[in-house]
């Protein structure tokens, strides 16, 4: 498998590229965020690793920009930045997760693993009210209209409706949505939340997805 990273910094890429190719992974790297996100457009990688900090262009912008093009590939997050204004700022961009400067490359690591671990998902569909989910093409429509879901948006959305009338606490999601299993921030799944009503066009008449306070969310019919 192939790791992209883009990071302006020699040293920090050096020790990353020596640990993933250690693991087996092929490395290629960029320290500009322009070349970076032509490097991401361009290059069939699997993952990547993003710097936030970059010349030219932030590595906010260059994620924004290559989710306009993919919406798959898995970005992680390199960064000293670790405010929850960050974080928001971060996911909206399209990243799927965040790992703080300096860290340990065990940790890296298994976030990684848990990006590039393969989803499996039964040919089958689910309702809830109006909307309508085609698991087999993991496609959302509601009122018939598709409606444009990022892969962990879908992802958090389809566990819910699969588990419909039944309260998933946020632990639960976090592990079964995320496939995360040690401490971990779980206000991550909040933005997720938001931009996922935003997309459905959920409000408070009709809102099919429940939050319980202190406990986590239900998908529910009126």
């Amino acid at each position: 498998m192939k790791i992209l990273i883009i990071e302006d910094e020699p040293g920090i890429i050096s020790f990353l590229r020596q640990g993933l190719e250690e693991e087996g992974f092929e490395v290629s790297a960029c320290t500009d965020g322009e070349k970076g996100l032509r490097l991401m457009l361009d290059e069939a990688a699997d993952l990547i690793l993003l710097d936030w900090m970059l010349p030219s262009m932030t590595g906010i912008e260059v994620c924004r920009r290559f989710r306009m093009q993919n919406s798959l590939t898995p970005v992680i997050f390199l960064t000293a930045r670790d405010t929850l204004h960050d974080t928001i700022a971060g996911l909206q961009s399209g990243a799927n997760d965040f790992i703080k400067k300096p860290f340990h490359f065990e940790e890296l690591l298994e976030r990684i693993r848990v990006q590039l671990r393969p989803v499996v998902h039964e040919p089958k569909g689910f309702n809830l009210a109006d909307i309508r989910l085609d698991a087999t093409a993991r496609q959302v429509f509601r009122n018939n209209s598709e409606v444009i879901l990022t892969q962990k948006e879908y992802d958090l959305l389809e566990y819910l409706v699969a588990n419909k009338g039944k309260v998933c606490t946020r632990r639960e999601i976090i592990e079964k949505v995320w496939d995360i299993h040690f401490d971990y921030n779980t206000s991550v799944i909040d933005v997720f939340m938001n931009s996922l009503r935003k997309k459905l066009g959920l409000n408070r008449q009709d809102d099919l997805i429940h939050t319980i306070r202190g406990v986590g969310f239900i998908a529910r019919e009126s």
